[in-house]
C-alpha cells in the first residue's frame, strides 16, 4: 500500500460503469458498483454504519482489503455481518469493488481513503465489532516507522471504536513489526487481552487467513507472524 496525497479520489459514474482500465492478462473489464463503493460526499461523520449499509448489523473493518480476498470468502461465510474494506491504492481498491458486485454480496462496502485519518474522523465510538488488519505495509527501515498502522495513537483509536469486547486481529510476515505490535498492546495492557486469533472463513488448512499475500509468502518459505487482542472496558 501506499502513501496517500490527499483525502478522497473523486469518481465520475454511478451505477456499474465501467473504470478506465482493465486488469488481468484477459483484460478484463474492471467495473464500478455504486451499492460497493462508497463515495466521501455520501458518508456522514462520524459515519452512520446501519445507514451506509441499511440495516443494523456487526460491521467488521478490513484496514488495507487489497484485492478483496478475506472481504470475498467472510461475507459470503457470514451474511449475517457486514464488512467495510479500507483500501489506499487505487488498482486494488477498483479491484475488489469489481469482484464484490460481480458476486452480488450486499453486505460489503469498499472505501479508497487513507486508513489512519478514516478510523480518527469517522468511525464512532463503540461502532465496531472487528478490526482486522493482514499484511500492513511493514515499513521495515528505522527512519519510517512512523509511517506504520500498528503504532500507538491507531491502536487507541481503534480501541474506542471498538464495541466492548471487540477484537483486533493482525497477521504480518515481518518478524520485527510483530515485535513492535506486541509491544504497542504491553503499553496498552489495561485496554486489551490477548486472545485466540480466529481464522477467517477462506483460510484452508495450513493458512492462517487465506490472502493472497499469505498464500505467496508461504511459497518463499516465509514465516507468519499472528496477533490478536479484545477490547478490555475501560477503567473507572
Amino acid at each position: 500500500m501506499g502513501t496517500p496525497s490527499g483525502g478522497w479520489a473523486r469518481r465520475s459514474g454511478v451505477g456499474s460503469g465501467v473504470f478506465r482500465m482493465t486488469v488481468c492478462a484477459r483484460k478484463r473489464i474492471v467495473r464500478d458498483y455504486e451499492q460497493v463503493s462508497v463515495q466521501a460526499e455520501t458518508l456522514s461523520v462520524p459515519l452512520d454504519l446501519a445507514a451506509l449499509f441499511g440495516r443494523v448489523a456487526p460491521v467488521h473493518v478490513e484496514i488495507g482489503s487489497g484485492k478483496g480476498t478475506f472481504l470475498l470468502d467472510q461475507a459470503q461465510a457470514h451474511p449475517e455481518c457486514d464488512f467495510l474494506g479500507v483500501e489506499w491504492a487505487n488498482r486494488y481498491y477498483r479491484y475488489a469493488v469489481d469482484r464484490m458486485g460481480r458476486w452480488g454480496l450486499t453486505n460489503v462496502r469498499l472505501i479508497r481513503t487513507d486508513a489512519t485519518a478514516f478510523v480518527r474522523q469517522s468511525l464512532g465510538d463503540e461502532t465496531v465489532e472487528a478490526f482486522h488488519v493482514y499484511f500492513p505495509d511493514p515499513w521495515p527501515k528505522k527512519r519510517h516507522h512512523k509511517r506504520r498502522f500498528f503504532q500507538d495513537q491507531n491502536v487507541e483509536q481503534l480501541w474506542r471504536a471498538l464495541r466492548p469486547g471487540g477484537v483486533v486481529q493482525f497477521v504480518t510476515d515481518h518478524e520485527p513489526y510483530y515485535q513492535s505490535a506486541r509491544e504497542v498492546i504491553a503499553r496498552q495492557a489495561d485496554r486489551w487481552q490477548e486472545v485466540p486469533f480466529e481464522r477467517p472463513a477462506g483460510a484452508a488448512e495450513g493458512e492462517i487467513v487465506g490472502t493472497n499475500y499469505e498464500r505467496k509468502y508461504r511459497v518463499e518459505s516465509r514465516a507468519i507472524y499472528a496477533l490478536a487482542v479484545g477490547k478490555r472496558p475501560a477503567m473507572q
